[in-house]
């Protein structure tokens, strides 16, 4: 999405979860107490504007040796944030390195643990956990909190919200990459008081070990359940043709095409709005940068108003 959209415009800011714990990420964060990498140098990447070697030299994962499985990217951002005062400085300086388009803040920059906590009781502590609870439990995710719970959200972030002309949320993972920002203390009040456009974009595929059987109406129910009913009223959601032997593939993992449910949304006060803004990848269905980039700017023009002389936008 962020590849897509910073075609048409440099005013981008996306805010980032800093819950994970797993693979290279976990490491750093296990060994040199720093926030988790990951997520954040995802998206620095791809806002990067960078020679194509350097592009190649974040993504280069190290194939043997105690780095086996660590990508450059990460190391980068871990020598930055030892040089520097915070995790967010560090991110603020890897993002002149890379003359990024737009700003890439972290949600906050306390150190916290997601935990789930499942239908039939069963907790699990750390995001890189819950996948494997949840095969195991066979049950779906009651809710998910932050350790320590409501951690301050980071200033730049809340301001970045309320000073936006419109505001999306995912696609990612449900309960690992979108409820986690929502959970940070200001974040949802400041989504919800924003006078911006505020548009959920769906997955266009159900996640294996966190939402397989969920409908669209299920994605959107438990992110109010853990932010605050009729938190956005417009959601994105894909009517791209997938292949049949795409979709018996991801079968075999327990993932589907995400069914939408267009009356079970409208009693939850949200509205889907179809567009084909998916494609197929070396077997994988993915969102297409520039189909969806689109979809989403001919959204605000056609939902947005300016209101002459306050540069500000408000909702039709």
């Amino acid at each position: 999405m962020l590849r897509g959209l910073k075609r048409h415009t440099n005013n981008l800011t996306a805010i980032v979860t800093v819950a994970d714990d797993g693979g290279g990420s976990g490491v750093l964060r296990q060994e040199l107490g720093m926030l988790p990498p990951g997520d954040v140098r995802n998206c620095l990447e791809a806002l990067a504007n960078v020679e194509p070697v350097m592009g190649e030299l974040l993504h280069y994962r190290f194939a043997e040796g105690s780095l086996k499985g660590q990508s450059f990217g990460n190391l980068f951002l871990a020598a930055l944030n030892g040089i520097s005062g915070s995790f967010d400085q560090a991110v603020s300086l890897m993002s002149q390195v890379l003359a990024i388009t737009g700003r890439v803040l972290p949600v906050t920059t306390a150190n916290v643990q997601l935990e789930a906590e499942f239908e039939n009781g069963a907790k699990v502590l750390g995001e890189s956990k819950i996948f494997y609870c949840k095969k195991r439990e066979d049950c779906r995710i009651r809710r998910v909190r932050l350790l320590p719970q409501r951690p301050p959200a980071l200033a730049p972030a809340l301001e970045a919200i309320s000073e936006a002309d419109m505001i999306i949320l995912g696609p990612g993972s449900l309960y690992t990459s979108i409820i986690p920002n929502l959970l940070v203390e200001g974040i949802a009040r400041a989504v919800a008081d924003a006078d911006a456009l505020k548009v959920y974009v769906a997955n266009v595929m159900t996640q294996e070990g966190e939402t397989e059987g969920y409908t669209n109406a299920d994605h959107i129910q438990a992110i109010f359940q853990h932010s605050l009913p009729g938190l956005f009223h417009l959601c994105l959601v894909n009517s791209a043709s997938i292949p049949r032997e795409v979709t018996e593939r991801y079968a075999q993992e327990g993932a589907e095409p995400v069914r939408y449910d267009k009356n079970a949304c409208a009693q939850l006060g949200v509205e889907l709005v179809s567009r084909p803004v998916s494609t197929v990848r070396n077997g994988y269905v993915r969102h297409d940068s520039q189909l969806l980039a689109a979809a989403l700017l001919e959204l605000h023009a056609q939902r947005s108003v300016r209101i002459a002389g306050l540069g500000k936008y408000r909702t039709e």
